[in-house]
């Protein structure tokens, strides 16, 4: 039986694909294996030793500790691509609001209330003060070419847009989904100089905290209209306001507002509604079940965040998985203890990210507490657990 605590309200679909004989789940829950989260914030809490996975139904990691659980041997996984449609709507939503103005045109319609039969002839009077341009011909710049920024680009690109994007990262899987009217950017200035309408899909990084700068800006044309639906840290607010005043950015929408930027007429603020939809919050609850599933029942890693991506077909009923740093001369160490204690591997599979490393280890027979305490022992061995995969 495998114990799940859920810290926020998480879909109900995806907690129906973790089978009621083996698994318990509730809010409160004594000696969790794994966690399910959403937006709660786990900086401060104090994590059972029991704990073996953390599921972020959703595609940031900011409120996971992730250099803790990896000490621990605890993965981490992600749900990257199951809000990714939600996003991409709202991204299409912000293009229209920050071209049309149609955010101070609804709110100074409202303004009319009270004035009776006199509001047509009004209306038809004030509405030359909220025009603006069409999207189509425009140029749309398109920063990161992941699920999101794929979907955004082919998206726009149906709308009659000309898109140009830039991700000197873009995945194999990535670059076959993207339109082949997709221009790719030579580089991210001159992405920035052709653009009229430019949207983040970053990931925020110790390199990409602050991207969109004085130096980014001064770049741009005059009456860019610039998109955040990624993460508010991957612009310089500071700079964008003096951009603003300058004529630089005619609009910025962003679904991270802070005070100061609610009070410039020339932001729309969203209250983080990207993936505010029920199929999201479905989407995000089914993947981040069936990880936790596939981890604890057979040792399967995908989407891992702190851990490598680790998958392997069950070759024999016990498979032994171990985490350890990255370091030379582990798999030497963790193979020959097990032929040590006369144990044969039928199968094997190591992958390493960054400073961690995970592996997979099918091996015939049976393996005892003591010759697991005795993997555990090796020096940068950080986890080691035994599970039957014919369950």
């Amino acid at each position: 039986m495998f114990k799940i605590q859920t810290l926020n309200k998480i879909s109900s679909k995806g907690l129906e694909l973790l089978p009621r004989e083996g698994y318990e789940i509730a809010s409160e829950i004594l000696n969790p294996d794994a966690i399910i989260v959403r937006s709660a914030k786990m900086h401060d809490m104090e994590l059972p030793g029991s704990v073996k996975a953390i599921a972020r139904a959703g595609a940031g990691v900011n409120n996971i500790p992730l250099d803790a659980c990896t000490e621990r041997g605890i993965v981490v996984f992600n749900t990257p691509g199951a809000n990714a449609n939600g996003v991409k709507e709202l991204t299409l939503a912000s293009l229209l609001l920050a071209s049309r103005d149609l955010v101070s045109g609804i709110q100074w319609a409202r303004a009319l209330v009270g004035k009776g039969d006199e509001v047509p002839k009004l209306v038809e009077k004030g509405k030359s003060q909220f025009a603006g341009p069409e999207i189509m011909g425009k140029t749309l710049g398109v920063i990161g070419l992941g699920a999101i920024g794929v979907m955004v680009a082919n998206a726009a690109e149906a709308l009659g847009m000309n898109v140009v994007g830039y991700d000197p990262f873009i995945s194999v899987e990535a670059a076959w989904g993207l339109s082949q009217n997709v221009r790719r950017a030579v580089g991210l200035e001159s992405l920035m100089a052709e653009a009229d309408y430019i949207t983040i899909h970053a990931p925020l990084t110790d390199k990409t905290k602050g991207m969109l700068n004085r130096d980014k800006f001064a770049l741009m044309k005059k009456g860019v209209r610039v998109l955040n639906l990624a993460r508010s840290g991957l612009v310089n607010n500071e700079d964008l306001q003096a951009a603003i005043a300058e004529g630089i950015v005619a609009c910025y929408v962003t679904d991270f507002p802070d005070e100061d930027l609610l009070k410039n007429e020339r932001v729309i603020g969203l209250p983080h509604l990207g993936a505010s939809t029920p199929e999201a919050e479905d989407n995000c609850a089914k993947m981040a079940a069936v990880q936790v599933r596939n981890f604890l029942q057979y040792g399967n890693i995908r989407n891992g965040v702190n851990f490598p991506d680790c998958e392997m077909a069950p070759s024999s009923a016990n498979r032994l998985l171990i985490a350890n740093r990255n370091v030379p001369g582990m798999v030497g160490q963790i193979t020959a203890a097990l032929a040590d204690k006369n144990i044969n591997i039928a199968d094997m599979i190591n992958r390493h990210k960054g400073d961690a490393a995970y592996n997979i280890i099918d091996i015939d027979g049976a393996i005892g507490e003591s010759e697991l305490a005795s993997i555990r022992r090796i020096k940068g061995v950080i986890m080691a657990r035994v599970v039957d995969t014919s369950n």
